[in-house]
């Protein structure tokens, strides 16, 4: 073996005969932080500096509020108020409504929404059709929400606070509602409820099913119909009073044949059926055939009523494009200016028409006299109430009379101007000239005033238009001009037979 291998191996040896240096052990604290290393791992420069900005801003502001306070004046010192100004009960009082109000804004649930359904399953389908019911379901639904709040408040109020003994705190708030009385659940209630229903079933006649198709038979023949038609009146143009009350008596015998030969057929018809007293005992048939005839007798009445109403409508001053329009005549007759027909006649044909309204219908026989077929048959009773009545006539004299006011006017500046012709003024004038000596140009000045007066008479109009009122005038004219000609005539013939005397 060479010295090189021999030496190698002396060198591995030695090597593996070091001793490596013992293990150091950490200590045991080595993970956990101190209070000195937490202190520095959580240091940060910038809140430090951060802190310190906003101590100066609010020195800053502190010193600006002092300077600002200080340019201010001062304030005056409280008042010295009397100690019954500021009395205990009265703290006590504002302290109340304070705390009342500070409940009151405190939230309150709403009313359920599981409850306004229940509440909306409760009524009819047929009461909730309609533009309008669904407007009106919904300001109900609104109220009792309303209603809920304010209620559900008020106890909150009533039931967190104790309200002072102080007068003037009387009227805050009021007492808690109080339990319905009379309602006793505390027993069965469905046998008295059926039995009550079966009671009203039995009485209250207007709810049996013929009663249901008498009254949509009534309905549908009267609901939009009146015994006369109004529209076509001021079309015909001016006519006499006693053509429109010819006119209007026809139409209306016309109506209540027809009414006559249609809808009280059709109601016979309802009670000869089988089926029409289903249901209705013997001893509360009268009792059902009253209602029968009331309800026949309402409905009639309706119907007049509204053909009053329409009547009395076409003479309303607010609407004037409905009125008839009436023929009178000024005459002159007897050296009298009268109208033709008077007014006084015009208002008796006008209210004459509602009386000849009312008469209509009132023969109609009840249902249980036409089935039975007495020899003394019953009416039914289809008068008009005496107020309907005093209104109508009320209204139409008033509507009458300021229709009527243009034509008296126009009446009045004839008597103004030419009453003196016929009242004797112009014959004391006539006479009083042929006693004075007069030259011949004077009696022919004075002749032509009354020639000239019936020229101007003539040229008046002949016709004077009113809104009601169509007023003919030619009579008048024709009367005034011929008064005024035979004056002129008088003096024509007085100066003709005096110059013949003179020629003599």
């Amino acid at each position: 073996m060479s010295d090189a291998n021999k030496a190698a191996i002396a060198a591995e040896k030695e090597a593996l005969n070091l001793k490596l240096p013992p293990i150091v052990h950490l200590p045991e604290n080595i993970g956990v932080d101190t209070p000195t290393q937490s202190k520095l791992l959580k240091y940060r420069r910038s809140k430090e500096q951060q802190q310190k900005i906003n101590q100066l801003v609010i020195d800053g502001a502190k010193r600006n509020l002092d300077r600002t306070l200080d340019k201010r004046t001062p304030l005056l010192p409280p008042p010295d108020y009397p100690q019954t100004m500021t009395s205990e009960m009265k703290k006590k009082g504002f302290n109340y409504i304070y705390m009342k109000q500070c409940v009151e804004s405190s939230p309150i649930v709403p009313i359920q929404q599981e409850w306004l359904d229940h509440m909306l399953r409760l009524i009819p389908e047929s009461l909730k059709e309609g533009k309008e019911r669904e407007e009106l379901l919904e300001s109900l639904i609104n109220e009792v929400s309303s209603d809920f709040e304010n209620s559900m408040r008020r106890y909150l109020v009533q039931s967190v606070l104790v309200k002072p003994p102080v007068k003037w705190l009387e009227d805050e708030g009021g007492p808690l509602p109080e339990s319905p009385v009379g309602l006793d659940y505390s027993n069965p209630w469905h046998s008295s409820y059926v039995q009550a229903r079966n009671q009203i079933f039995s009485n209250l006649h207007i709810i049996h099913p013929t009663m249901k198709m008498l009254l949509d038979l009534g309905y549908t023949t009267f609901a939009d119909t009146v015994l006369l038609d109004f529209t076509g009146i001021r079309a015909k143009g001016p006519i006499d009073c006693e053509s429109l009350k010819t006119d209007l008596s026809i139409q209306t015998r016309k109506a209540e044949e027809k009414i006559m030969n249609t809808w009280y057929p059709k109601v016979i018809n309802l009670f000869t059926k089988k089926e029409a007293l289903e249901g209705v005992k013997p001893e509360k048939l009268d009792a059902f055939y009253s209602c029968v005839s009331t309800l026949m007798s309402n409905q009639l009445k309706d119907l007049l009523r509204r053909t009053v109403e329409g009547f009395v409508k076409l003479f309303d001053p607010k609407d004037q494009q409905r009125l008839p329009i009436f023929k009178i005549e000024l005459t002159f007759d007897d050296d009298k200016m009268e109208f033709y027909p008077t007014f006084q006649d015009l208002e008796d044909n006008v209210l004459s028409l509602v009386e000849r309204i009312a008469e209509a219908l009132q023969n109609v026989q009840t249902v249980p006299s036409w089935l039975s077929g007495t020899s003394t048959p019953v009416n039914l009773d289809t008068e008009l109430p005496e107020h309907v009545l005093h209104w109508a006539v009320d209204t139409l004299k008033a509507a009458v009379h300021r229709n009527l006011e243009g034509a008296r006017k126009h009446y009045e500046t004839y008597v103004e101007k030419y009453n003196w012709l016929f009242d004797g003024t112009a014959v004391e004038n006539i006479e009083t000239f042929q006693t004075e000596d007069h030259t011949f140009d004077e009696y022919t000045k004075f002749i032509e005033k009354f020639f000239s007066l019936a020229s101007e008479i003539m040229l008046l109009p002949q016709w004077i238009h009113y809104p009601m009122v169509r007023l003919d005038c030619e009579d008048l004219k024709t009367g005034l001009t011929n008064k005024a000609k035979a004056f002129a005539n008088i003096l024509l013939n007085d100066i003709a037979s005096k110059y013949r005397k003179e020629n003599e």
